[in-house]
């Protein structure tokens, strides 16, 4: 059974969002799911601070051995963190995809769309239909 903390909310495309300390700010990354489904991360292409983004607009790939995938911002605003560190250990989203494995920090566009992302219980629904 994957992990899927409580505390976040996400898409139907496998994505998280954490609300941050900063108000307006949220952290992203793919799921415990996500990333079981794709096996060993070998490569993550992220954006550079600053970029802006459209709600679920592509904002990187994620390779791994068997397949690449896009990443989907999961909100509108603008990357005001990269986890330069996926450079160097890009397995860091299979060890620790809630932790060290976050991807990007946006700046929200509209808090409102945090609340049309799913909540851990409908995101459970949608993995186990």
């Amino acid at each position: 059974m994957s992990e899927i903390p409580k505390v976040l909310r996400y898409t139907e495309e496998h994505e998280w969002v954490r609300e941050e300390e900063s108000e307006g700010v949220v952290s992203i990354g793919i799921t415990d799911y996500a990333q079981g489904e794709l096996g060993d991360v070998v490569f993550v292409e992220l954006p550079s601070a600053g970029d802006t983004f459209d709600r679920m607009e592509v904002f990187g790939t994620i390779e791994a051995v068997k397949a690449v995938s896009e990443l989907y911002c999961p909100v509108s605003g603008e990357i005001v963190a990269v986890n330069e560190s996926l450079d160097q250990d890009p397995a860091a989203v299979n060890t620790d995809p809630y932790g060290e494995g976050w991807m990007v920090q946006v700046k929200l566009g509209d808090v409102a769309q945090l609340d049309e992302l799913l909540t851990a219980d409908e995101y459970l629904e949608h993995i186990e239909g």
